[in-house]
């Protein structure tokens, strides 16, 4: 791929802008004031800052770490006492360094935020700086084509070209040394107009996460720095610094070739699901985590919550969701019945042994069915459902030669706390006969969707019906896959 200079946003960037992001960003903003004062919420935020220290790092190949630690090091903090020999390549003490670096560095986007500075090429040099501290050499090629380790040179432009070679022998041309500054300049001159613009912060972050990339002015660690630039964006925005995982690396990388084509919505899309599960789980801190530490702080910071929670109740905020819930429950079911009538009609006469049919709630006591399977799906999404208030659900059962498919949505209250915050999950299992019951467990329950479908009471009505009918649709392809494979 050849280089060629960097390009400014496109002029409709704002269909690339996420409605769902929109939406628990808006409940974020209506509740944060109040969050952020809590205990809980330093600690949920310290946790991700360390999560993206450890994933920045894996995610460039400069060491691994195995997932069990990488989750102790990330409830407990950065601590080589807590590493055990063999779950990384390289020497446990390097490892720690680097993770304190990129942690170091993120936490000084805080500061930089409030300090109410502006982005610039010292600025950056300085991200590169901190963060390669510990980082001595870097990967290189000599003058024969071999691989070698050069010394990195930190906080300042590259000297000379680092255009990686594809296994497939291809070459990805990045900035020349020579015009590296001058392309820097252009980067933080545009940056600066979407700011005034009103760029929605996703688009903005992965627009200057890529166009940073297609410069790579560093000599290495330009991703973690392009990382970094990202979740300045978010940062600044009032949102949180960006995370990537290990798992999402191979449809990371393929959304920076999309964007080097000119198609930033997949990178978009990525940033906009990492923001989407902080939001979440920001706003699931639960009222016993703000009172953990027993001391006079924290028991007043318990009561000043709830009162102000109380406060929240009394603005109907449950009432104004739950109201949603219902529409979109009434939808599900409607579509689901449609589905069960194509199935009769292309089936028909084809066997004997089909029985389709819809199920939903008809009584007080039906309305707690199903949690097992929901909460479920919540742990393999890594949120909380909350079934101690409004819940209800819609079923499509499909019998087919003894076993029974069941698509399952769920609709139920997120977070340990009532916040005006709900969800839509949608799952598919088989049922089999057994001998001591009419139908098993459900079993091998897989998730339809990458991620719940969220709504609050700050919702639009029409572009909500209209976000739900595409995500139900979704579930419903994804759900008859799941029965087609199976039969």
């Amino acid at each position: 791929m050849k280089w060629h200079p960097i390009q400014d946003l496109p002029s409709d960037w704002s269909k690339m802008v996420d409605e769902q992001l929109n939406v628990l960003q808006q409940v974020w903003k209506d509740q944060s004031d109040e969050l952020q004062e809590i205990g809980a919420y330093k600690n949920f935020l310290s946790k991700l800052n360390r999560k993206m220290a450890i994933e920045t790092g894996i995610i460039e190949r400069l060491y691994t770490l195995d997932r069990g630690i990488t989750l102790i090091l990330i409830e407990n903090g950065i601590d080589e006492a807590l590493i055990q020999h063999g779950s990384t390549d390289r020497p446990v003490s390097e490892v720690v360094s680097l993770i304190r670096d990129q942690e170091r560095a993120i936490e000084g986007l805080f500061s930089f935020v409030k300090g109410q500075r502006q982005l610039s090429t010292s600025y950056i040099r300085e991200l590169h700086q901190v963060l390669t501290e510990h980082q001595e050499f870097v990967d290189a090629v000599d003058n024969t084509g071999q691989p070698i380790k050069a010394r990195l040179v930190k906080g300042d432009w590259k000297k000379f070209s680092n255009n990686p070679t594809r296994p497939d022998g291809t070459i990805h041309q990045y900035a020349p040394p020579e015009q590296v500054s001058s392309e820097i300049d252009k980067l933080i001159e545009w940056h600066r107009s979407h700011l005034e613009q009103g760029v929605s912060p996703e688009v903005e972050a992965a627009w200057l996460h890529h166009r940073f990339t297609q410069i790579h002015p560093f000599q290495d660690g330009n991703g973690r720095v392009a990382r970094l630039l990202a979740s300045l964006v978010f940062i600044r925005a009032g949102w949180f610094p960006l995370v990537v995982t290990r798992d999402e690396r191979t449809d990371y990388i393929r959304a920076l070739e999309e964007a080097d084509q000119g198609d930033l919505s997949s990178l978009v899309n990525i940033f906009a699901r990492a923001q989407i599960r902080a939001f979440r789980g920001a706003l699931s801190l639960s009222e016993q985590a703000i009172s953990e530490r027993e001391n006079v702080q924290s028991i007043v910071q318990s009561v000043l919550y709830k009162l102000r929670l109380e406060r929240a109740k009394e603005a109907e905020l449950e009432k104004n969701v739950e109201q949603y819930a219902s529409i979109l429950h009434k939808l599900a079911i409607e579509r689901l019945e449609e589905v069960a009538s194509e199935i009769r009609t292309a089936l028909k006469g084809e066997t004997r042994s089909l029985n389709v049919n819809v199920r939903y709630p008809l009584d007080e006591e039906q309305l707690g069915w199903y949690r097992y399977q929901t909460i479920a799906v919540a742990k393999k999404l890594d949120y909380f459902a909350n079934l101690s208030g409004f819940k209800t659900w819609a079923v499509l059962r499909i019998e087919l030669n003894g076993l029974r498919t069941e698509i399952l949505i769920s609709f139920h209250h997120t977070g340990r706390e009532i916040r005006g915050l709900m969800a839509a999950s949608a799952c598919a299992y088989h049922r089999v006969p057994s001998e001591e019951f009419e139908l098993s467990l459900a079993q091998d329950i897989e998730v339809l969707t990458v991620e719940p479908f969220d709504f609050s009471y700050l919702d639009d009505s029409t572009k909500l019906r209209a976000r739900f009918r595409a995500w139900l649709e979704e579930v419903v392809v994804a759900g008859l896959e799941y029965w087609r494979k199976g039969i």
